[in-house]
């Protein structure tokens, strides 16, 4: 196997590994991609595999055209729609597809998730957008590649940026994440079921739960992603 993609396998085997940890796939379920802008390539999980059976090697590595260019393992049934995404959107190095229980149960709703809390709104200043199901045409023909169609064209029709959006929901399928990595883009899908659960809560307590306060979610969004945001430690500190 070729060296150049050594550290690109170990991501792409690090984010996988850690979605069982994360209760977030059962059995074979779901997927983690890790993409190296510079070679052109992303590593992704390899189709059917245990998850406890994984190892770096066992990461395929695929061009952003979806050709497999390492790896003796077929790679996951949904790398079209990975491959899609990349091409795409310059600025992602990571994606993560999982059937988590809550997220998947909102997108069977069809419905996005709307945004009742403070926990949501550090995250995403909106509802969870879902994107409705795919038109038969798709599902008949080139579905994986007409899913990361779907997911874009979903975000551009409504006018939001794939950057401060790094989360959907697909209509009767479930949640897709991304991000600057391979972590980052697990974390969206562990907060992004979080969330899930949450709203699932809360309508339970109150099916008539009230939104979120337009200037709390302000607060709550831009104290951690605003120009003047103060969450954390400074950078090197």
């Amino acid at each position: 196997m070729n060296n150049k993609y050594r550290d690109l396998r170990a991501e792409a085997f690090e984010a996988n590994s850690s979605l069982p940890k994360l209760r977030l796939v059962q059995f074979t379920f779901g997927n983690v991609s890790a993409a190296d802008r510079a070679l052109g390539v992303f590593a992704i999980k390899p189709s059917g595999v245990p998850y406890e059976l994984l190892t770096p090697e066992k990461m395929v590595i695929v061009d952003f055209g979806g050709k497999i260019v390492e790896g003796s393992l077929r790679p996951s049934s949904d790398t079209p729609t990975h491959a899609a995404l990349y091409r795409e959107w310059p600025a992602i190095g990571g994606i993560c597809h999982t059937h988590s229980t809550y997220a998947t149960a909102w997108a069977q709703t069809q419905q996005d998730i709307p945004i009742y809390g403070t926990t949501h709104a550090d995250h995403l200043a909106m509802d969870v957008p879902c994107a409705p199901p795919l038109k038969d045409r798709a599902i008949e023909g080139d579905y994986e590649y007409e899913t990361g169609l779907q997911i874009m064209n979903h975000l551009d029709a409504k006018r939001l940026s794939y950057r401060q959006v790094e989360m959907i929901l697909l209509a009767g399928h479930g949640p897709f994440t991304w991000g600057r990595s391979a972590e980052k883009a697990v974390y969206n899908s562990a907060i992004l079921e979080n969330i899930a659960k949450l709203a699932t809560l809360t309508l339970r307590i109150n099916l008539h739960a009230p939104r979120l306060k337009p200037a709390l979610i302000q607060k709550h969004y831009q104290r951690k992603h605003g120009q003047s945001a103060y969450y954390g430690q400074e950078s090197g500190s």
